[in-house]
């Protein structure tokens, strides 16, 4: 007899198209195994994810680009469908954001947590985390935010290079378009020519101090803060691969209790009076040992089935339970438990995982989507096999000032010039006016 009210479906809705979004699927497995109808809305003509004999209904998605007003009207077409109240949960940030803000329209059609219509979009605008963290007195990186090209670029070498550049708000990204949503900018001439793509990106571009990668060093903490605000299901774990390395998403896992992570996540949440799932980002500074929040993520991150307890109950199932009145179960953690994403780790699916592993795509019960996964990642990597030859042939040689990495130490010398025409012996000046401190939260 499953612990969820299967009498109460559950909606599902992604707007991002990426075909291999791995967290798509664990949601359906999640629900579905409990015997809950899972309404999907997302665009999976291509993907694997169709396949699952856990998918109650595909709905068509909004288009591309679509306004969080359209996204709302798509979700109460689906509603009316449906003929009964369901579970909402957004699987990404761009849906996040649409359901906060429609939440007063929405909720006489779903269950949904109680929380300010502003705080998802909030969270996951990347200037508006800064501020989050410095209210909370949470580690975060210096982010500047410059108001001009030419600042970028000023910018770029006062913080250190390489900085890390990101776009406050990544869902608004063209689809077609070449921009990512975090990139390590290693000349302050690439910080110039990102902000004059600024008006393509669709907000405002922000640069970061660089927290050097390590072993060790990137963490991630899932959970969801029930009505009351108590944090449940969950747990922190680290990012033992990424994909693409270094700055991607976690393409190996392991849950690893570590006390620090949780504790700041639980301040962060509960200074905001956070309510929902959420998954959070750190990395850890090798010199002084501070965990710094990266990212707040208001929705499941991808692996949130690492998180899997004694009981079965994970983030996904822990807001069907919670939003229909249920008990949660109160299972034990199972600390290194292990998640591989196999297409992007294939040689770590295989290795022995003593203490248990899941699995992104492969699972016994639901075999049709990792068999569709590896026929269409090959033909996806049969695509992309041009480009990225093309790409190593025009890597800059070792005397291309692009490819130069500076790790500057502040010293008093002259400001460079802000055109990108930097010269090998300019330095920064290591000090950052009243305007700019004021500007970087």
């Amino acid at each position: 007899m499953s612990l969820l009210d299967t009498r109460v479906p559950a909606v599902l809705v992604r707007i991002d198209r990426n075909p291999f979004h791995h967290g798509t699927l664990g949601a359906v497995r999640s629900l579905g195994r409990a015997g809950v109808d899972v309404h999907l809305i997302a665009d999976v003509g291509g993907s694997p994810v169709r396949r699952s004999r856990f998918v109650r209904q595909l709905h068509p998605p909004p288009l591309p680009g679509a306004a969080p007003a359209d996204i709302a009207r798509a979700l109460l077409r689906v509603a009316s469908q449906i003929a009964r109240p369901a579970v909402l949960i957004p699987l990404d940030d761009a849906s996040a954001v649409a359901v906060g803000r429609a939440r007063a329209e929405l909720a006489p059609a779903f269950l949904l947590p109680q929380q300010p219509g502003a705080l998802a979009e909030r969270v996951a605008d990347k200037a508006e985390l800064a501020a989050v963290c410095a209210a909370a007195g949470v580690p975060h990186p210096l982010t500047l935010i410059p108001d001009s090209a030419a600042e970028a670029a000023a910018v770029a070498w006062r913080l250190g290079l390489p900085a890390v550049a990101k776009w406050s708000r990544p869902w608004l990204l063209p689809a077609d378009s070449d921009l990512r949503s975090t990139v390590v900018v290693r000349s302050a001439r690439q910080a110039r020519e990102l902000y004059l793509r600024t008006e393509e990106a669709g907000s405002r571009l922000l640069l970061q101090a660089f927290l050097p990668a390590g072993p060790d060093l990137d963490w991630f903490c899932h959970g969801y803060a029930d009505r009351a605000g108590t944090v449940r299901g969950g747990g922190s774990g680290r990012k033992l691969h990424a994909w693409p390395r270094g700055a991607g998403l976690t393409a190996v896992g392991h849950w690893t209790a570590n006390a620090p992570v949780r504790n700041l996540s639980e301040r962060v949440v509960g200074e905001l009076g956070y309510r929902g799932i959420f998954d959070l980002d750190f990395r850890r500074c090798a010199t002084t040992g501070d965990y710094h929040l990266l990212d707040f993520n208001p929705r499941p991150g991808a692996q949130f089935r690492l998180f899997t307890d004694t009981a079965g109950l994970d983030v996904v199932r822990a807001q069907h339970l919670d939003l229909t009145h249920r008990p949660l179960p109160e299972g034990a953690p199972r600390p290194g438990r292990a998640f591989v994403v196999e297409n992007y780790a294939p040689l770590r699916a295989l290795r022995p995982a003593p203490a248990g592993r899941e699995l992104a795509w492969h699972a016994p019960d639901d075999l049709a989507p990792g068999w569709a996964m590896w026929a269409l990642w090959a033909r996806h990597a049969v695509r992309r096999l041009p480009t990225r030859l093309r790409r190593l042939c025009e890597r800059p040689g070792p005397d291309d000032p692009q490819a130069r990495v500076v790790r500057q130490a502040v010293a008093d010398a002259s400001q460079p010039p802000t055109d990108g025409s930097l010269t090998d012996s300019a330095l920064a000046d290591g000090s950052l006016s009243d305007d700019e401190k004021a500007n970087s939260f």
